[in-house]
Order: C-alpha cells, then structure tokens, then sequence
C-alpha cells in the first residue's frame, strides 16, 4: 500500500502577507481561519468569533510545541489581527476572531453563542453592538495603515498602560518619538496601538532595569559585612569559617582606599576570599597532629603571600612572629596548625591598626556577627 508524502491538506499562505507580518505569524492566522470554517461562529462587533480548544490548536499545529504556538499567538495579538477572549469557566477554551470585518455577520440578526459560558451571551435579552468602538485614531478597516502625524495613545490604550503600572507622564514623553520613529520608516501596521503597548512595555522595563541597577551601587561602608548566602557560598566551596571572617577588615580596607561604586560587593568578596584559599590550600602545609608551639616556630613563605594578596606589609607581618610566639608558649595550648592560627593573629593585628588610625573602622574587627 502506496502512502502519499502529503496526507493532508496542505496550507495555503498568502507571500504578501507572510512578508509583511512573518512566516509563523502567516501560517498560524491561516490555521485559525481554517479551524474557524470547523467550528460553530458567533457574530458580533462585525466579527466572526469561534470556539476553540488548546488541544485542537495543538493537533492543527504539529510543528510546533505549545510555548511556541503561544509566542507566535502573542506576536499576531501584539500586530492587532487576532482577537483572543477567555471562555468563563475553561482555562483550555478561548474564542477566536480574526480582526477584520466579516461581510457573513448580519448586524441586525446576531446569532446566539452556542454555550451559556461564553462572555457574547448574557442572561435575558441579549444586547450587542453593532459597532466596535472606535477612537480618532483606531483602524476598523482591517488592512495597514501608516501612522498619523497627530497619532496619540486612546483611553483604552492608557488602561492597559495602568494596568502595567506604567506612568502616564512616562507614556506621553514617549509618544513623540514613537510617531516621528515610524513615519521616518514609511512602515505600515495593522494596529498602531498594539504596536505601541509593545513598544512603551519594553521602554518601562529598561527604564526600571537601569534604576534598579543604579539605586543598588554603593561605595564600601567602613561597617560593611558579607551577606549570609556569601558566608554560605565560601563555607559550602570548603573555606574555613574563621579564615571568611579574618578576611573582612582587609578587603574593606582595600576597597574603601579606592572609592570605587559597584553593586557587587558580595560577588567580589566571594572571589577575594577563594583566590587567597586557593593559594593557602594548594601551598600551606597542614599538620594533622595537634602540639604545642614550638619555641623556634617560623611561619610558612605561604603565610606572606596570603597575607601579601590581602595588602598586609610584610615587615609588619614579620614582626609579629615572637609576640605570636610568647603568646601561645604562655597558655600552653595545642593546635594541628600554627600558620593558620598566625594568619588569623596578624589579620587582627592589623585590623587593630588599621582601627587606631582610622577610627571609621572600629567595627571590622569584631566578628559578633558570626555567630
């Protein structure tokens, strides 16, 4: 048994009409035209409406997956040929117009819809307008148009603008610019002010973005502190929690020296404590056996060059290795590893200085908020 390559009907698409609106948004129009000729009408506002399922518009469309049928569904909404209402009721349902007048639709014997659900039917009389409303700038012909010199949004356009919260100062200061935008191009659209929403809706998100982003920038407090889920983020990746906390004064230090605006505080405190980890873990030795501090005790070359990338001078660092030392010989404690414990002592040593000298920084030595 023989099976042809085309087992079905084939679509039809208009190429003037595909080069002027796109190919998918051409082809979904034409599918809803042909699904309309299968399902039971409804006339009014001079349209011819149709109950259609999701299911039904998912088999019509094979070639596509439901999220791209909805993009393309929202593409020809925004161009204003399509018009789209729910069924009262039914999440899967939607009635389905073309935005062009239908010459079948008798305006004086309006047929009934077929289910009480639909929004077209109202209990008692049943009351249509035979005409859609229509504004100074609305185009009811149902073909494109170029935009008028004089073009401003309607009222139903400003709601919809409400509805966004976009303001209206902020619609009108754009108007402008929009109009002389497309009169410069001599392009035409089925619906200037579907065209527009889509236009102001993504002026107002960049212009929230960009405030979003500004508010956030912030020059390093001297009471600056890592964000919980920075703390968590460092712990999670294996840094010591102590060592998180001994990196705080210097990297605020290093920071408020530059006066440097940012809204990344935390991402960078992030990446300064893991290169300097990174470099302690790959070269410190690390004893397993805890003991007491031997008197001859030197540090680890690795102990400078971590302390070196968190901008401590050297001299200073090396200057503390005998206090260090007197230290821990008169409490006679034991630990697995004394390069660590004399990172931590010089970090303080230093924040201690740093504090003297500049008193705005009292608060970065004390690690209360760990706990």
């Amino acid at each position: 048994m023989s099976t042809s390559l085309i087992p079905e009907r084939p679509l039809l698409i208009s190429p003037t009409l595909a080069a002027t609106i796109g190919l998918q948004e051409a082809v979904f129009l034409h599918v809803i035209s042909e699904l309309q000729l299968q399902h039971p009408a409804v006339y009014r506002q001079q349209r011819r409406w149709s109950e259609i399922s999701q299911s039904t518009l998912i088999n019509a469309l094979p070639f596509w997956d439901p999220t791209e049928i909805k993009r393309v569904q929202r593409s020809i909404q925004d161009l204003g040929l399509l018009l789209v209402e729910s069924v009262q009721g039914s999440d899967q349902t939607h009635l389905y117009a073309i935005n062009q007048e239908d010459n079948r639709a008798n305006p004086k014997v309006l047929q009934p819809a077929k289910d009480a659900r639909t929004p077209a039917v109202m209990t008692g009389t049943a009351s249509y307008s035979t005409q859609p409303r229509s504004t100074p700038y609305q185009n009811t012909s149902g073909t494109a148009s170029y935009i008028p010199p004089d073009w401003q949004p309607d009222t139903t356009l400003y709601e919809q603008c409400q509805q966004r919260n976009i303001p209206r100062q902020f619609i009108e200061q754009e108007v402008k610019s929009f109009v002389m935008y497309w009169r410069e191009r001599q392009k035409t659209q089925y619906s200037w002010s579907q065209t527009f929403l889509k236009y102001i809706v993504g002026q107002w998100e960049k212009q929230r973005s960009f405030q979003g982003a500004k508010e956030l920038e912030t020059e390093m407090s001297a009471n600056w502190l890592p964000s919980e889920e920075a703390v968590c983020i460092l712990e999670y990746a294996g840094v010591n929690r102590g060592f998180i906390e001994d990196a705080v004064p210097e990297f605020v230090l290093y920071w408020r020296e530059r006066g440097i605006v940012t809204s990344t505080w935390s991402t960078r405190f992030i990446a300064h404590v893991r290169r300097q980890w990174e470099r302690y873990s790959h070269t410190l030795e690390n004893d397993t056996t805890p003991r007491p501090i031997p008197p001859n005790f030197q540090p680890n070359a690795a102990c400078f060059d971590v302390l070196a990338m968190a901008n401590i001078d050297g001299g200073f660092a090396h200057a503390q290795v005998k206090e260090f030392i007197l230290y821990w010989q008169d409490r006679n404690d034991i630990y697995p590893s004394w390069n660590t414990k004399f990172l931590q002592h010089v970090k303080y040593q230093w924040a201690q200085q740093m504090q003297n000298s500049q008193p705005l920084l009292d608060k970065l030595a004390d690690r209360s908020w760990a706990n």
